[in-house]
């Protein structure tokens, strides 16, 4: 797992999980600007599960909420496998936090410096914050 400091040195490999395609291609667009890599948008929970399993990210942004399934959910069943960092983007903060404690959220609409902000706390959290 990499640290904060080290993986503000690299390109992190990123999983975005969006049910909105075009929210998520606009994701993209900005950590890649941020230096960033994308290995996928998964629009689905199941879809989410397994692109975590192909690529191994080294940071998850979930949308909370998925016409087909739940990012949450989504989340959870990925993290089983071992930790990996992640942030929710939400228009409910509080309800996320109620599903998963301590969770890292952003609430939607955000600035590109809340979503800097944001990930270098979901690199600096440990597998058990």
């Amino acid at each position: 797992m990499l640290t904060g400091d080290e993986a503000a040195r690299r390109a992190l490999c990123v999983l975005i999980i969006e049910d909105d395609a075009f929210i998520g291609t606009l994701y993209e667009d900005v950590l890649t600007e941020m230096g960033h890599r994308v290995c996928a948008i998964e629009t689905t929970e199941r879809g989410a599960v397994a692109a975590a399993a192909r690529f191994k990210p080294d940071l998850m942004i979930v949308d909370a909420s998925l016409r087909q399934g739940s990012g949450i959910a989504a989340a959870q069943e990925i993290l089983r496998g071992g930790f990996v960092p992640h942030l929710f983007v939400s228009g409910d903060i509080i309800g996320v936090q109620e599903r998963m404690s301590g969770a890292i959220v952003l609430r939607k609409p955000f600035l590109e410096h809340e979503l800097a902000r944001a990930i270098q706390r979901a690199l600096s959290a440990s597998p058990t914050s």
